[in-house]
């Protein structure tokens, strides 16, 4: 099937307008923003590119291709906000297009597409995708490099045993698992092995369980290698505190961190998926009619389908959970949901869709007055915003959201209303990065009011941080030889021989004071900074960014 020419710039207009047009619009959240801009500010500046650190510090929790990746952002782009989230938005689109690729299937609502623009279209409008894909976060990464591991597997699978073609997919593939695996570790293994292994089995192509995982493993294995080594004559103890704390520890201990209930996926994966989770119920109806199919997509399907809930049910298993986890699931999802649409034909315009939109509209109906209610009353007695044009934005963009789907219910033909509905949502997810209210930005993005006292900070100021806060402090002054009064995450590197001299408590910070003072700057959030204050002496001067924002405080 030929892609129209008005599908692939309309794929390309919302990626730009949804995930590249807002990289730059808010700042850098904490932790994870501010830590993948910092870590690799830090590998550029010190031309360490094989062990990463913070604030000067080992950091092991993860590889380090991630780094790489925004190191490169950063070495085309500078030190921006949107060198540091395009990494995330860059791998988004390229799993889109994926998407795209494997559902390149005939569609019979009309005949003249295939369905890999509609999957697509439904993948970059999730709402999980959407605001995830434009965050500084290594999922993306993994998620993109997961994706081409396993549509090349799947690809693989339907060439002929023994060809060419065959083996070059499936180093392809190989090379895919490589670079997730430098991405976020042994993860890049499991899932890969889950998918393609229950795929093979449903099959019943037992045979080819072996025949067609040697090649992969081994082209995976050599694609790590260099850098496995290289980390291993640096740092010796990384492998050992990679695997144990941050795989084993993190995924059966009941002391890891973010821990959620068995049932936690299932629980946000709706909110995930909006505004298609009002459609379910029209892909009931398509998956009942799915059954007796071609087999090209009935193989997608069932690969899909193993590439969904095997994948769900491993992260499921895992103590920690994170809702970025599940990311990798999503192109499998939006990918059945294409198919089954497909399926509905004359059946969309009925009962099942119309509902569905309608109880989208609702739910952007109820946003309207939420946000409308919100900035009257305000949270705790606080206006949500302190400049109008924020409410005012995401009010515009919720009344054409509503518009949208209402509109998808009236619109003639099923491609169409499919169409409608995936473009409803995106007049508010290009407004959602400017929609944060002040509260949050104050808590949790201190960059605009730390970059403000740049001028203010000298070289031989001492900085002492509390450690959740360390990584912005880093990236905005740019500097990486804080003291920490708590280590968080950094705790590793705390304990190193060459970063024991970091951590200090009060009285280390009394003794700093009573030595040089007016060259001891304290940065903490304004809780934290009310029960140390109690212990140090009265600063000489304090800023202070808003009631519940970061307080710097000079000694």
């Amino acid at each position: 099937m030929n892609l129209k020419h008005r599908d692939l710039l309309l794929l390309l207009l919302i990626f730009s307008l949804i995930y590249l047009l807002p990289l730059g619009a808010r700042p850098l959240f904490m932790p994870d923003e501010t830590r993948y801009a910092e870590i690799p500010r830090e590998m550029i500046a010190s031309g360490n590119w094989v062990v990463p650190h913070l604030n000067g510090l080992s950091y092991f929790e993860k590889p380090v291709l991630g780094y790489w990746v925004h190191a490169a952002a950063q070495l085309v782009f500078g030190e921006t906000r949107f060198a540091v989230r395009f990494p995330s938005a860059l791998a988004t689109g390229l799993s889109g297009l994926l998407v795209l690729l494997l559902a390149w299937v005939p569609t019979r609502i009309d005949p003249r597409r295939s369905l890999g623009p509609m999957a697509a279209l439904i993948f970059l409008s999730y709402f999980a995708v959407a605001g995830i894909g434009t965050f500084a976060v290594l999922d993306n990464l993994l998620s993109l490099f997961l994706a081409l591991a396993l549509a090349s597997f799947f690809w693989a699978s339907e060439a002929d045993a023994g060809s060419w073609r065959e083996r070059g997919f499936l180093i392809g593939a190989g090379i895919s698992c490589g670079l997730a695996f430098l991405t976020k570790g042994f993860l890049a293994l499991a899932v890969p092995a889950l998918v393609a292994g229950s795929f093979l089995l449903w099959q019943k192509r037992w045979r080819d369980l072996f025949r067609m995982s040697w090649l992969p493993l081994l082209v995976a294995f050599l694609v790590a290698l260099p850098w496995s080594l290289a980390i291993h004559r640096q740092a010796p103890d990384f492998w050992n505190y990679f695997f144990w704390e941050e795989h084993v520890r993190r995924f059966f201990s009941g002391s890891a961190q973010h821990q959620r209930p068995p049932w936690f996926y299932l629980a946000v994966l709706p909110a995930m998926v909006l505004p298609w989770t009002f459609l379910i119920p029209s892909l009931w109806q398509g998956l009942r009619t799915s059954i007796q199919d071609l087999p090209q997509r009935r193989n997608l399907r069932r690969y899909a389908l193993c590439w969904l809930i095997f994948p769900f049910l491993f992260f499921s298993a895992s103590s920690g959970k994170l809702i970025t986890y599940i990311l990798p699931c999503l192109p499998a999802l939006a990918i059945l949901m294409a198919l089954t649409f497909d399926r509905l034909g004359s059946t969309l315009a009925q009962k099942a869709f119309k509902l569905g939109a309608l109880l989208a509209a609702g739910l952007w109906l109820l946003l309207l007055v939420a946000l409308l209610a919100l900035q009257k009353i305000g949270l705790h007695g606080v206006p949500l915003y302190s400049q109008p044009v924020s409410w005012l934005l995401g009010s515009v963009a919720l009344v054409c959201g509503i518009t949208g789907f209402v509109w998808s219910v009236r619109a003639g033909t099923a491609w169409r209303k499919l169409v409608l509905f995936s473009l409803a949502p995106l007049p508010f997810l290009m407004a959602a990065p400017l929609l944060m209210p002040d509260v949050t930005l104050q808590k949790k993005a201190p960059e605009v009011f730390l970059e403000q006292l740049v001028p203010e900070i000298a070289s031989t100021d001492r900085i002492v941080a509390d450690g959740g806060i360390v990584r912005a402090v880093c990236w905005s002054w740019k500097r990486d030889d804080l003291y920490l009064l708590s280590a968080g995450e950094l705790d590793y590197g705390l304990n190193q021989p060459e970063g024991r001299s970091r951590r200090v408590d009060l009285a280390e910070v009394r003794k700093m004071i009573e030595a040089q003072p007016g060259t001891v700057v304290l940065v903490a959030s304004r809780k934290t900074f009310s029960k140390w204050q109690k212990e140090l002496p009265t600063p000489a001067q304090i800023r202070q960014d808003g009631a519940d924002g970061v307080v710097v405080a000079r000694y």
